[in-house]
């Protein structure tokens, strides 16, 4: 029988690296519609940390009602930062 840290690794591995869009049907991920992100990894919740490319990352549930996986080789040239965390030099003081 799977434990829930066998299922926590599974979620891991099918969603890491992954290129996403949400799901816009659902009100709260509204403001992300059309946006590519990158799953940076998934928590002990079960929730997918997704970067947008506005250097944040967002918890959203690692699913397929919540998120949809992208061809990566497509989507690749639709996300633009590679590392959220990269002073913007623009936006810097």
């Amino acid at each position: 029988m799977d434990t829930e840290q066998d299922r926590l690794e599974q979620l891991k591995r099918e969603w890491t690296d992954q290129y996403v869009e949400v799901n816009a049907e659902r009100p709260e991920l509204k403001r992300f519609a059309g946006i590519v992100g990158r799953v940076v990894t998934v928590n002990w919740n079960g929730k997918a940390l997704v970067d947008f490319q506005d250097g944040g990352w967002y918890d959203i549930t690692a699913s397929t009602e919540f998120l949809h996986k992208l061809d990566p080789k497509s989507a690749a040239s639709k996300y633009k930062n590679v590392n959220s965390a990269q002073v913007i030099p623009e936006k810097q003081g």
